[in-house]
């Protein structure tokens, strides 16, 4: 009995999470107006140095984001009501990590853990006020004792996402990008790179896809991640401001047809 009692509060609290996702989601579909988002710091590497960086730690430093998201929304012609596209707020520092996501790729792994992702975020949420339409997580790294970081993934299906960036001022233009990037995971945009080699695909991985000649390009598309520079080598944008998002990032976001 405690254990069918069990299954059947968690199938309520899905239940529950599908219809605010939903709502989120029919809120995405107009961009009409902003979509709260909330950051939720984490320590991903228990370090005393990440811990200072997270308490120095405010808005401001991911105000880029929103900037980038405002102006890339009026050169599509996006007309809000009032405001920018997201507001942004941060939240309370998580003290657990999100579980890690399965290595072997099944379909059904995969599903098994979206799900506990999801209901971990529901548990740990430390945000106060009006519940956010975008819950950003995001586990910082001393930068000198790790030299490369996890993965960062974003979910449309719960509209969340887990971002692995650098606790260091000097890394702040580079983290917002792949903030960024995967924020607009969570409102329906896709990868366009391949994931063998980061190297970005061509066209909608392009930023300028039909410039002569094709390389170097001067700005990454967002989804695509890098800078192309030839047929097979691409850099890290060094912040927003070396980004733009491209035509078909636009439609998969309900910012153009």
């Amino acid at each position: 009995m405690f254990r069918r009692l069990r299954i059947l509060i968690l199938l309520l609290i899905l239940a529950s999470v599908a219809i605010g996702t939903w709502r989120a989601k029919a809120r995405v579909a107009d961009w009409r107006y902003p979509l709260k988002v909330a950051i939720y710091p984490i320590n991903g590497d228990a370090s005393t140095t990440t811990d200072a960086y997270i308490a120095r730690l405010n808005v401001d430093a991911f105000k880029p984001i929103a900037d980038f998201l405002d102006e890339e929304s009026k050169r599509y012609g996006v007309s809000l009501r009032y405001g920018q596209p997201i507001s942004l707020d941060v939240a309370p520092e998580v003290k657990s990590q999100p579980p890690e996501p399965p290595r072997d790729g099944n379909v059904l792994s995969i599903i098994f853990w979206s799900l506990k992702l999801r209901y971990w975020a529901y548990r740990v949420d430390t945000h106060t006020g009006a519940s956010p339409h975008i819950r950003l997580f995001v586990r910082f790294f001393d930068p000198a004792t790790h030299e490369v970081v996890p993965n960062s993934l974003g979910l449309e299906q719960g509209m969340l996402s887990v971002a692995n960036i650098y606790a260091s001022k000097k890394f702040e233009s580079r983290n917002n990008v792949v903030i960024a990037h995967e924020l607009l995971h969570t409102v329906g945009a896709k990868d366009k790179y391949n994931p063998n080699n980061n190297q970005p695909l061509h066209p909608d991985g392009y930023a300028d896809p039909d410039a002569e000649p094709r390389f170097p390009q001067q700005w990454a598309e967002i989804m695509g991640g890098r800078i192309p520079l030839s047929e097979n080598t691409a850099a890290m944008p060094r912040g927003l401001h070396q980004t733009l998002i491209g035509a078909q990032t636009a439609r998969e976001i309900q910012w153009a047809k």
